[in-house]
């Protein structure tokens, strides 16, 4: 089989060229790989429901002794806190978010 001399140079201009195409696109296009796009997505979550649970804190009527339970417990049960009372669980839902849970309790110890 002949293979034309012209197509050597376009096969390897193809393969260069795709190669820095993804090079370039995954370090600085802005491109990510579906599991660290939803991981971004499930932190931007988060972020936005963390003012609704220190709110919903707020309006806690017993939130003075809760928040100094809060900040006298360890760091890492104050999640289990923060769903035990209610702020966690956010407005529709059956259940508290774990994650949400997570953020508010080191947010509202912060504060």
């Amino acid at each position: 089989m002949n293979i034309p001399k012209w197509s050597k140079p376009v096969f390897y201009g193809a393969v260069v060229g795709t190669a820095a195409l993804t090079i370039n696109g995954f370090s600085w296009g802005g491109w990510v790989t579906d599991s660290k796009a939803k991981e971004l997505a499930a932190n931007a979550v988060v972020t936005a429901l963390v003012p609704i649970c220190i709110e919903q804190s707020n309006r806690d009527p017993q939130f003075a002794e809760q928040i100094r339970r809060l900040k006298n417990t360890q760091s890492y049960m104050r999640r289990d806190m923060v769903m035990e009372v209610g702020w966690a669980t956010m407005p529709g839902a059956s259940e508290p978010n774990r994650q949400v849970a997570s953020a508010c309790g080191k947010k509202l110890v912060e504060d």
